[in-house]
């Protein structure tokens, strides 16, 4: 069994970050980065059915510039056992990334697809869905467990109403949630493994065309200071006075 893991260069969640003067997108100068914090829990959990298993194979994939050869040797470092880095300088929505995951997963013979649910970067959540589409494959959304069983996998997914599990046939699509798991610490081991490992590259097989424009990145407004009132009336009569009640 191939499992393919994508793997998105994201600018670290705790990071504390500017829009450009101009307005264009994030000013990353001195910004670390790192694998989008849902695809390191799909990583993980893609290792943990590997050292179960070795007849698993962990195929980790990443779209973008060179710069993403970082968190691809990350993912090797965890466990992956290769790694493939569609060498681009556009950028892609979901729809492209979905596109390019496609041509990748089909070049290689995947049995699953576990990836994040979303990154953090755009919080799109698209991604998945609109690959399972394109793939004619059954999908597995916000997974808590995950379980192999032959040619099936079973997926228990949190829900408003309580958990939901599903069984499908593989080939599938399975996103991964955040109580998942708990991605590991990389040991030394692991990194000086992880240089030995494949990292191949290969072009995009279509040209960016997203359907999203960009028009302005602004910074979030400054929390207004709030203040205290003796009563319900006072509040509601304050509430009325701002619009937020009738």
């Amino acid at each position: 069994m191939i499992i393919l893991v994508p793997v998105k260069r994201v600018v670290d969640p705790y990071a504390r970050v500017k829009p450009l003067a101009d307005g264009s997108g994030i000013d990353t100068s001195g910004v670390k980065f790192e694998i989008n914090p849902f695809d390191e829990i799909a990583l993980e959990e893609a290792v943990r059915h590997k050292e179960r298993d070795p007849n698993i194979t962990v195929l980790a994939v990443s779209i973008g510039a060179s710069e993403c050869e970082e968190q691809l040797r990350k993912a090797l470092a965890m466990g992956a056992d290769r790694a493939i880095l569609v060498e681009t300088a556009e950028v892609y929505d979901s729809l492209g990334v979905a596109v390019e995951l496609k041509a990748v997963a089909e070049a290689e013979s995947v049995d699953v697809i576990l990836m994040g649910k979303q990154a953090t970067d755009d919080d799109n959540n698209q991604a998945a869905q609109m690959l399972a589409a394109k793939l004619g494959w059954p999908q597995a959304t916000f997974a808590a467990k995950v379980e192999f069983a032959g040619r099936t996998a079973k997926v228990t997914r949190e829900t408003d109403a309580g958990e939901e599990t599903l069984e499908l046939d593989l080939p599938a699509v399975i996103t991964a949630d955040l109580r998942l798991n708990e991605p590991r610490y990389i040991a030394l081991p692991g990194i000086i493994k992880a240089r030995s490992k494949p990292l191949d590259r290969r072009a995009p097989s279509a040209p960016a065309q997203s359907k999203i424009r960009r028009l302005k990145v602004e910074a979030t407004p400054p929390r207004a200071a709030g203040r205290k009132v003796a009563s319900i009336d006072e509040l509601v009569t304050e509430l009325k006075n701002k619009g937020v009640l009738a």
